[in-house]
């Protein structure tokens, strides 16, 4: 079952619920050897994280005033520093790093609000895939068929298995070209892109430091809303829900409605009925020049120039230790000239201006998360196969990050059915307007 951060926090703070006892379920939920504890995490802290469970339980007995959050278990992603650990990025290539000396901003900020950090998900190597494999620590499955071994997305695919399958209430992970958008599609849950100067990325292994971003995969909007608050420097605080009635939303087509599964069109245009009946004016929009990305990008683009750059000294004395899929598409920006970035630089800002004018008459724009539901780990097949199918699943996801637009992804599939997500996108830094129109529209694009 999965957890809700507002539920569990009122819980706690009237006395109804223990930390320890929430605490131990949630290891307990990790360890099972039934689940996907033991690949969705590379660290557990079981010994600090129940330490710190007694301690606010006796805190608040006492009636000590404690953090909103104080007691509530959450997991981040192993790009993330935490004082005195080797941060390992989902590789073996890191491990003769030295530890880090200082926890991470948004780590500070986590247990500065009274979560508990119960451990390290797992994610694709150096966060450079969305289809969330590992070749090094195996790939946590996703939990929303058990009949058959489905991938989970990624990058950030260890958080989105722990929280779909109910191990914790909210996972942080990192967002480049969809890492959290892409596992909360595929697993059934919710994840926030913020815009990417929200949320500071010190202490965080980085992909692209023009286009990483820090947010949250949680149950509802609601947690994704609370922990952005807290990941951006707040105290937690929620947002109001946006009225449905007279929403101008605007239903992206063109780029972004190819390729798509057939099952993936039927849950994103019954959803899109069901939003219509609510009142929310839903108008066509094509931009014509979003076709242009994969020739802007054709030579690696930013990400492509920006991690080889990163990776260039790890790779020259550390290449065997990297996964080889993984090591050969770092390959692909060796070949960028100062010119080639220069230019994608020039004609990203010339596309964000056009774009941000093309929103200005809507509140938002919808489109399908991901245009297929997660396929199975044995259908990837060769390095072709999985090439391509990565490719279709940062379709989408990644036109967020390129626009620097705050995006959100919400389950829209029919109850039984394979996962699909809609996406919310807003304007650059209305991150805040965005959730609140997400959380005034969840109930309809969720059907309930």
């Amino acid at each position: 079952m999965i957890q809700n951060i507002t539920d569990l926090t009122r819980k706690l703070g009237s006395g109804a619920l223990k930390s320890t006892d929430l605490v131990a379920e949630a290891l307990e939920r990790i360890a099972d050897p039934a689940g996907q504890g033991g690949s969705a995490f590379l660290s557990v802290y079981a010994e600090a994280a129940m330490t710190q469970a007694r301690w606010i339980d006796a805190a608040r007995a006492d009636g000590v005033p404690l953090p909103a959050f104080a007691g509530v278990p959450v997991a981040i992603k192993d790009l993330f520093d935490v004082a005195g650990e080797v941060t390992r990025a989902g590789s073996r290539a890191l491990d003769d790093r030295p530890p880090a000396t200082a926890d991470a901003v948004i780590v500070h900020r986590l247990r500065r609000a009274g979560f508990v950090i119960v451990g390290k998900n797992n994610m694709t190597e150096f966060a450079y895939s969305g289809l969330g494999v590992n070749a090094h620590f195996g790939t946590p499955l996703n939990p929303r068929d058990t009949s058959v071994a489905r991938i989970p997305g990624g990058s950030s695919s260890g958080a989105g298995v722990a929280v779909a399958a109910g191990m914790v209430p909210a996972a942080i992970g990192t967002d480049t070209g969809g890492s959290c958008r892409i596992p909360a599609a595929f697993c059934g849950i919710v994840g926030f892109k913020p815009t990417s100067t929200r949320v500071p990325k010190d202490g965080c292994v980085p992909l692209s430091k023009t286009l990483d971003c820090i947010g949250p995969l949680a149950a509802d909007v609601t947690g994704c809303a609370v922990l952005d608050d807290i990941l951006a420097g707040g105290e937690g605080a929620d947002v109001a829900s946006f009225p449905e009635g007279g929403l101008r939303i605007a239903v992206l087509g063109g780029y972004v409605s190819e390729h798509m599964d057939a099952a993936v069109g039927a849950a994103f245009e019954a959803m899109l009925a069901r939003l219509s009946r609510r009142g929310v004016r839903l108008m066509p929009l094509t931009i014509a020049e979003l076709a242009d990305l994969p020739r802007i990008n054709a030579k690696g683009g930013l990400v492509g120039a920006e991690a080889h750059a990163w990776h260039a000294p790890i790779l020259a004395r550390r290449a065997e230790f990297y996964d080889p899929w993984v090591r050969e598409r770092f390959g692909a920006g060796r070949s960028q000239t100062a010119e080639d970035y220069i230019r994608v630089v020039e004609e990203r800002a010339a596309m964000r201006a056009l774009v941000g004018e093309r929103m200005l008459p809507f509140d938002a724009l919808i489109l399908p998360t991901v245009q297929i539901v997660p396929p199975t780990l044995e259908s990837l097949g060769d390095t072709a196969v999985s090439n391509a199918t990565n490719l279709l699943c940062l379709r989408n996801t990644a036109v967020g990050n390129f626009l620097d637009l705050p995006a959100i992804s919400i389950p829209c599939q029919s109850d039984g059915a394979l996962p699909v997500g809609a996406m919310l996108m807003g304007r650059t830094g209305e991150d805040r307007r965005l959730l609140s129109i997400a959380r005034g529209l969840e109930g309809t694009i969720r059907g309930q």
